[in-house]
Parts: structure tokens; C-alpha cells; sequence
């Protein structure tokens, strides 16, 4: 960029060639940004879950959603490198070493396992989490509103989703005496502070309540067999990428014992879980998008806060209702997003 200067009179003044100067260094720095814009960015994309699992997928098609509609199309300005992990921490972290290889622009933590392996291996590259639990509890994040460092993101869910589960299947299922709360504590570590918490404080719905913590698939059988063993027992089946991993064998498990479940996630109840009720994930990563799109164009992370979810899904599934021989109230299934017959 050349500067032309005009003379004024016997010799230019020193004040006027050095604002002159300072208005071509404000200028230089737009015309660059204005230039990167048109290059190819990359973010990574790291999922817990498996790279075969339809909810997985149905999540990834509304990020990118999300991203077409802020003009963000792959393969033309944005380039995506998706890992899934398949529920397997040590895969978590060897995808966690490949990505920031790759030195993106961005990263997605889908999970809080995500998160947890990539805030210990960069300060520096940022992160967008989505569907996290308690990562202010965990020491992701400082707070919510001022989240500090490189990371920010969406929240899963809270304490008092608890209490609203325990409604909702004593609301359909009133002879329910017992439920047990079952969860991975390698892969949900925030569940037995979630679990204090709750049971430290008062409740409308008087029911005998108890962790479940499961590390192992073969422990599933066991779990499940020895809450059916006396009768008014039902489960509920956290947010828990293990959980969706195991999907299959939890869902043969409960139909076998005859076991009212309540599952966080829609896709429970669409294969054969009395119920689900939990934040629509599809719709927290289209939400996720803006913050990749305001990241992307030089915002940090530090200033935008954390998000908790804004839109919520119930689902009943009349036919496991009767096969566990329950009628499910009208008000319940005047309130359900989606029935299943």
C-alpha cells in the first residue's frame, strides 16, 4: 500500500505525518482480516459416542445446520475433521492428540469426557463444548457467565432434572417404589455430587432412591436383575455417553425384567424405553453453531458465556407402556412432544 504525501508548504508538521501514519495502521490490519476471510478454516469434531450411532449423526447434521445458515458450507470455506470414540477414553485421548495436530482453528467437545480430555491437553486452541454436565463443578470453565481461558459452550442439564424424572414415572407408573440411577463414573464423573445434592434436599415425590454406578458391561445384568428382584422397582438412565453406547444391551435388560425406564435421551424411548425427557440435543448443537461462527471470526471464548439448554423433549412409548400393563394418564400424554404406538 502506498501513502502519498502532499506537501504543505516549506516542510510537513510532525503532527500531521504521524496521524496520517496512525490512519494507514488502522487500515492495514481491516484490509488483512478482510483477506483471511476468504481462506479455508478447519475445526475438529470430537464425539463420544460412535461414528455408526444414529443420534450421533442426526447431532452432526444440525451442527451443520446451524453452520450453513452463518454462511458456513464444508468443503468450500470450512473443513471438518470428525473423531468418535465409541465410549472409549483412551480413544478419546488418542483422537484428542490427532486433532490439535492439526492445529484447527476450533474445537467441538461433544461430551463431558470430551472436554475433560481436551482441557488438560491445550490452553490454547479454542473449544466449544456441547452437552456437558457441570463444567464449572468439574473446573472446565470458571463460571458460566464469564467462562474464562479458551472454553466455552452448552450445557446438558441440572440438578432439578432429577426431581422431574422421578414425576414423571410415579405420574405413570403410581405403584413405583424404588428406581435406581444408572451411569458410567468414568465417563459421568459429575453424577455423585448430582446425586448428594438431590437427595439432600426435599422432594413431593417420596421414593426409595440409589445410585447405580456401572463401569463395566458385563455389570449391567446384575444391576438390572437385582432392582427387578422385588417388585415397584424402575430405572433411570442418565446423560451418559457410556449409556448410549450400551443402548442395546440396557434396552434388552430392562424389556427382559419388565423394568419402567426412563431414559435423558429421545432415542430410549423410540427403541423401547417406557419414556424419555430431556434437552433436544439436535437442537443444542444447531444452537452450538453461533458460537464456531462468532469464534471463527475473532471473538474468544473467554467472553461468550455458557449456555444452558432452551428447549426440552418428552416422549412416551404407549406400546412398552403396555407391555409393563400401564395406562398412562391423559394430562401426561397431552404433554408428551412425541407418542409412540
Amino acid at each position: 500500500m502506498m501513502l502519498r504525501l502532499e506537501h504543505r508548504g516549506p516542510q510537513m508538521k510532525r503532527r500531521d505525518f504521524i496521524t496520517l501514519l496512525g490512519g494507514a495502521a488502522v487500515a492495514w490490519p481491516v484490509v488483512a482480516r478482510a483477506q483471511q476471510s476468504g481462506r479455508m478454516r478447519r475445526i475438529g469434531v470430537l464425539m463420544t459416542v460412535s461414528e455408526n450411532d444414529p443420534e450421533g449423526q442426526a447431532r452432526l447434521d444440525a451442527l451443520r445446520q446451524g453452520l450453513s445458515q452463518l454462511g458456513w458450507a464444508e468443503g468450500k470455506n470450512l473443513a471438518i475433521e470428525y473423531r468418535w470414540a465409541g465410549g472409549d477414553i483412551a480413544r478419546l485421548r488418542d483422537h484428542t492428540a490427532e486433532l490439535i495436530g492439526l492445529a484447527p482453528d476450533l474445537i467441538v467437545a461433544n461430551s463431558t469426557p470430551a472436554l475433560a480430555t481436551l482441557h488438560a491437553a491445550t490452553t490454547t486452541i479454542p473449544v466449544v463444548f456441547v452437552m456437558v454436565v457441570d463444567p464449572v463443578g468439574l473446573g472446565y470453565i470458571a463460571s458460566l457467565s464469564h467462562p474464562g481461558g479458551n472454553i466455552t459452550g452448552f450445557t446438558y442439564m441440572e440438578v432439578s432434572l432429577i426431581g422431574k424424572w422421578l414425576d414423571l414415572l410415579k405420574g405413570i407408573a403410581p405403584t413405583i417404589t424404588r428406581t435406581a440411577f444408572l451411569f458410567n463414573p468414568d465417563t459421568a464423573p459429575f453424577y455423585p455430587a448430582f446425586l448428594r445434592s438431590f437427595e439432600s434436599a426435599p422432594h413431593p415425590v417420596v421414593m426409595e432412591f440409589a445410585a447405580a454406578p456401572v463401569r463395566a458391561s458385563g455389570e449391567l445384568e446384575a444391576t438390572i436383575a437385582s432392582l427387578a428382584r422385588v417388585p415397584g422397582g424402575s430405572l433411570i438412565v442418565g446423560a451418559d455417553a457410556s449409556n448410549i453406547v450400551r443402548r442395546e444391551a440396557i434396552l434388552r435388560l430392562v424389556a427382559q425384567y419388565k423394568l419402567p425406564t426412563l431414559s435423558a435421551y429421545r432415542q430410549f424411548a423410540e427403541e423401547g424405553a417406557l419414556m424419555s425427557y430431556g434437552p433436544d440435543s439436535e437442537e443444542i448443537f444447531r444452537r452450538s453453531a453461533s458460537y464456531i461462527d462468532r469464534i471463527l471470526k475473532g471473538e474468544a471464548p473467554a467472553s461468550l458465556p455458557a449456555q444452558a439448554p432452551t428447549k426440552f423433549e418428552f416422549v412416551i412409548n404407549l406400546k412398552t407402556a403396555g407391555s409393563l400393563g400401564l395406562s398412562v394418564p391423559a394430562n401426561l400424554l397431552a404433554l408428551a412432544d412425541r407418542v409412540i404406538e
